[in-house]
């Protein structure tokens, strides 16, 4: 009798056990957390957040590009020819801060669309590294020109005739500009290169990381070739004020440049 007793009560003990057990893994699994950090997010569906997110498609990707293209253009652009309508009010570091914010803006608004190149010379220096398929550079490319174009016209007509405010043309002689070009696309590109491929990097800091960059660059190289680091930054506007000065100074330094900071960066990390 005792006997029967002791094994009812470990039966009880069991089945208690075993169903606090259940109650506990299912509280507590991995995709009970999932469904409820879904079902509390706004706009989010109402499927685990564990599945992997869906494949963009190479047409929202160039958009996302053309769009990001177009704000970094038409900020960095209208600082500059502000700066001239109003006598040099914003500055050196007016310009430096704008187009760096603009960087940085763009950065954490369509990197994870398109990855936020905004700069043909990015585009072409990952490819040469094979972090991006060469068969999509001639779309970013081609975005990335006709959003520089179409940010130029719209500023020429917003503020003509300052229209030459926003074009970076030396200041001084062509070496110069094309050494001081070449220099910042390095020093953006091996920045770039660090945050955006390195997985040692902190990759969500990477806006503010590259728009400080931007910053610094121009605050170095401002006065001297307009520190352009961006063909497509030099294009549009010089179509637009029929200013083509110096023009294949920017159009090949920043490319060179980027190439070589990608490469720099990618022979120290290992």
């Amino acid at each position: 009798m005792m006997v029967e007793t002791n094994r009812s009560g470990n039966d009880i003990n069991a089945r208690k056990f075993s169903l606090l057990k259940s109650c506990c893994s299912r509280c507590f699994s991995v995709e009970a957390w999932a469904m409820e950090e879904g079902s509390s997010s706004l706009g989010s569906p109402s499927t685990s957040s564990l599945q992997p997110p869906s494949p963009i498609s190479l047409a929202r990707k160039v958009g996302a590009e053309f769009i990001g293209t177009f704000i970094l253009i038409f900020a960095g652009t209208a600082t500059g020819i502000v700066n001239q309508q109003k006598q040099g009010s914003e500055g050196l570091l007016g310009l430096a801060v704008s187009s760096g914010l603009a960087v940085m803006i763009v950065i954490f608004s369509i990197a994870h669309i398109s990855g936020a190149h905004l700069n043909p010379s990015i585009t072409i220096a990952f490819a040469a590294l094979n972090h991006f398929p060469w068969e999509q550079v001639p779309m970013y490319i081609g975005a990335q020109v006709m959003a520089s174009i179409c940010a130029a016209f719209a500023l020429k007509g917003i503020f003509h005739p300052f229209m030459d405010g926003g074009v970076t043309i030396p200041s001084g002689d062509y070496a110069q500009a094309f050494t001081l070009e070449f220099i910042i696309s390095f020093n953006l590109m091996f920045v770039v290169t660090a945050v955006a491929t390195d997985t040692r990097a902190v990759g969500e800091l990477a806006g503010i990381a590259v728009g400080a960059t931007v910053t610094l660059n121009i605050l170095i190289a401002g006065q001297a070739s307009g520190a352009s680091m961006n063909p497509v930054r030099t294009l549009g506007p010089a179509i637009a004020a029929n200013n083509y000065r110096a023009i294949w100074v920017y159009l090949t330094a920043p490319i060179l440049g980027a190439l070589c900071g990608a490469g720099a960066y990618s022979i120290v990390r290992h």
